[in-house]
């Protein structure tokens, strides 16, 4: 044990098989209160992300229709995940990869057509229909309405409605123009790790953990979808990034040891990581509604804030890991009680806004924290909530090495639990008990500060009045 650390624990214990316990003290966890005062919304920032760029590419959908709500899981993992890392000292870059250049703008065209080859449906290809459909050429309906759909339903859906905002819209085409996916095969092909079999020409990706070797450009002479893969990760690399991260749909579960591959076979030996996010089982009116572009019979991010809100909405598909199915309870979702997460924690919230405000009206004048009779604070209760303040930084840097968002509205939970629990227990103002008083009214102000930032961090509202 550090010299002088003496103070910050109340007893150390032996414990089998091989444990030891650290308890924690009093003073310490007093003093702590003053700590979150002091810095305020800055308390659990931290700096082992300094110097270290992080690009964040999360929902991607092609700008075929609108964003579904499996889309939105990612949305929300991948922009929750950015509110964490820069907390932790990253510098990050939230990216959209706009997939405008490939087959499916003319699948688009098709169904822009509604010829025997059209792949989607719905109203709004209806509506891009009375629009385009006179143009007659395939191709140039399918990048119009590609076009309309990214700018008018995506991008909109994205910052109105899910309340996300990218730094870069990273177009296929754009790449495609500047040979991004030429040049990243030249540097393949200099360093010895492409082949030629059967009038194709061949990534060695199982040098790099894949399960099997890709074709990077077809017999026909034509680029093979990994071609483009190779172009889009040179093209991040040359921005200097330290890190990748990609959010993808359960449907792209294959691409992982193809994309590590790539990265690796390019020179990239920074940390890359993947996260699939699994299908979500939405629940209506006793129902289970299906998600399929091509049956025309989906649920879209739009709706599904606008039916529920946005905060409920993002808080719930975030309280679950992305690598996990998820049934979202409509039901639940819509309550207004304490059986909703959501409205649990944001009442937390408010019912501190409420004390704080009738504390003002009665004049306690607050101090310096280190005059305000701190170590009054010795309630079970009191000194429990303390704890579970004292628990965020630690979950900051937790979550920015682990990726695991989902911490975070389950931290949000306990605090709000752990606060309710004090109110229960504790009388906050108590004229007869002036100095624990303001101590209690410091604590309380504390949790206000913390908890108002996990619910910032999360991307929710943090309500004054319920």
């Amino acid at each position: 044990m550090q010299e002088g650390s003496q103070g910050y624990f109340e007893k150390v214990e032996v414990a089998a098989p091989g444990y030891i316990n650290f308890y924690l003290s009093k003073e310490y966890l007093q003093n702590s209160i003053q700590e979150i005062n002091e810095e305020k919304e800055k308390f659990g920032n931290s700096e082992i992300g300094k110097g270290i760029r992080i690009n964040n590419e999360f929902i991607s959908a092609n700008p075929t229709g609108p964003l579904t709500v499996g889309n939105g899981r990612g949305g929300f993992y991948g922009d929750s995940l950015s509110r964490i890392f820069r907390k932790a000292g990253f510098e990050v870059t939230n990216e959209y990869y706009v997939n405008d250049a490939g087959g499916q703008i003319e699948k688009l065209g098709h169904s822009v057509l509604k010829d025997d080859q059209a792949a989607y449906s719905g109203e709004y290809i209806d509506e891009l229909n009375l629009k385009y459909a006179k143009l007659g050429d395939v191709r140039e309906i399918g990048k119009k309405a590609a076009s309309e759909i990214l700018e008018n339903i995506i991008k909109k859906t994205a910052k109105e409605k899910m309340q996300i905002s990218y730094d870069v819209w990273m177009s296929e085409q754009f790449l495609n123009d500047e040979k991004f996916d030429e040049r990243a095969i030249d540097i393949l092909k200099r360093k010895g790790l492409t082949y030629e079999s059967e009038g194709a020409l061949w990534l060695k990706t199982t040098e790099f953990g894949d399960d099997k070797d890709r074709v990077l450009i077809k017999s026909d002479g034509k680029n093979a979808y990994i071609a483009g893969d190779c172009g889009y990760m040179l093209n991040k690399m040359e921005r200097g990034f330290d890190r990748f991260i990609i959010s993808l749909g359960a449907d792209h579960h294959g691409y992982v040891s193809r994309l590590k591959a790539v990265a690796k076979a390019l020179g990239f030996d920074g940390d890359f990581r993947i996260a699939i996010s699994q299908l979500v089982r939405i629940v209506k009116d006793g129902k289970e509604v299906r998600m399929s572009k091509r049956a025309g019979n989906v649920v879209y991010m739009d709706e599904l804030i606008s039916e529920i809100g946005h905060d409920v909405t993002r808080f719930f598909f975030l309280m679950y890991s992305p690598d996990t199915h998820m049934n979202f309870d409509l039901g639940l979702a819509k309550e207004q009680s304490q059986k909703n997460p959501v409205f649990y924690v944001q009442y937390a919230h408010a019912r501190i806004c409420s004390i704080l405000e009738k504390a003002k009206d009665a004049r306690y004048e607050m101090q310096d924290a280190d005059s305000l009779g701190l170590s009054l604070l010795v309630h079970e209760k009191e000194l429990s909530l303390i704890k579970e303040l004292n628990k965020f930084p630690e979950l900051i840097e937790e979550i920015a090495e682990s990726y695991e968002a989902h911490k975070l509205p389950h931290y949000a939970m306990k605090l709000a639990d752990k606060f309710h629990s004090f109110y229960d227990a504790c009388r906050v103002i108590d004229e007869e008990n002036v100095e624990l008083t303001k101590a209690r009214i410091m604590l309380v102000l504390s949790t206000k500060i913390v908890l108002a930032e996990v619910l910032n961090l999360i991307g929710v509202s943090a309500p004054e009045k319920m």
